[in-house]
């Protein structure tokens, strides 16, 4: 009951005053938001709006580029739609490679190492916490930089599947050829003669190791995520519109669990009517606050 009223009178407050004074209306649901997780153990979920700070593009966001994402289906049932994948998807790992951990990753890193997160949980397939040194992460989606063969089961690097697809297609190593879309990828029109990498150990069919639509989250990856949320005292959205089934199921579950919710993010979410606190700013910087105060 108390966490009711309290968004409500939250809610209330932003209506009346937003348009006077936002930035003083952040600054309240700061110390609203420290108050209310200091001395708690908190997951963290993520998305694609902590990322953002790292060049990567959030493709739901405010101005992303419209596109028609490649589903489980089409990828396993049609060779051109692999050829095209495969050639379009190309430039975007090099993006990805390229993106450097941004202030919301590391302000992560030292809110687990002052005991404050109990991990953080991503719907990203970057990669971008581990490599910020986040040591407790569940990586929904999967991440790019990994490869999987359908078949057997081997794995690969993702640099030793682009080094293949460079070699094998010369054309791959030259962005000018090509149609470069804002998200990275790249509108390849001549696909006849592209040559697709085979598992060198059963000549099966590969696939990166991120979750295409029309499949489900590992069982594995949700249960590592479901343990993290039972765990907690509490749970943080950062820069997710949770439009996405696996990190609104999340949010429910905390909720049942009568667990205190604060979304950070820019713009509506799904989840907002089942939070407590709602900071609509940017999810790096507010993280960053948080590592400050809570440490201290």
């Amino acid at each position: 009951m108390f966490y009711t009223q309290m968004t409500y009178e939250i809610g209330e407050q932003m209506t009346a005053e937003m348009a006077k004074d936002a930035p003083a209306i952040v600054e309240a649901q700061l110390d609203a938001v420290v108050s209310l997780l200091k001395g708690k153990r908190t997951a963290v979920l993520t998305g694609a709006g902590l990322s953002t700070d790292s060049g990567i593009p959030d493709y739901r966001g405010k101005g992303a580029p419209r596109r028609t994402p490649m589903t489980f289906q089409a990828f396993t049932s049609d060779e051109r739609a692999r050829k095209r994948y495969w050639a379009g998807s190309h430039f975007g790992w090099r993006r990805f490679s390229a993106a450097t951990p941004n202030l919301g990753h590391r302000s992560l890193v030292t809110l687990e190492e002052q005991d404050a997160i109990t991990g953080v949980i991503t719907q990203n397939v970057d990669g971008l916490h581990t490599r910020a040194g986040s040591r407790r992460v569940v990586e929904l989606h999967g991440s790019m930089d990994r490869v999987v063969c359908l078949v057997c089961g081997q794995g690969y690097g993702r640099d030793s599947i682009a080094e293949r697809l460079e070699a094998a297609n010369p054309s791959l190593t030259n962005p000018d050829a090509v149609t470069i879309n804002p998200d990275g990828d790249a509108e390849v029109t001549d696909i006849d003669d592209f040559v697709i990498p085979e598992c060198t150990v059963c000549g099966g069919m590969l696939k990166p190791n991120v979750v295409f639509f029309g499949e489900l989250v590992p069982t594995a990856s949700f249960a590592q995520a479901k343990a993290l949320v039972q765990s907690a005292d509490a749970l943080i959205v950062a820069g997710s519109s949770l439009a996405v089934n696996s990190g609104i199921r999340l949010v429910e579950q905390a909720r049942r669990k009568l667990l205190p919710i604060v979304v950070i993010n820019r713009g509506a979410t799904k989840g907002d009517g089942r939070a407590i606190i709602k900071v609509d700013a940017g999810a790096s910087e507010t993280l960053a606050v948080l590592a400050s105060r809570l440490g201290s």
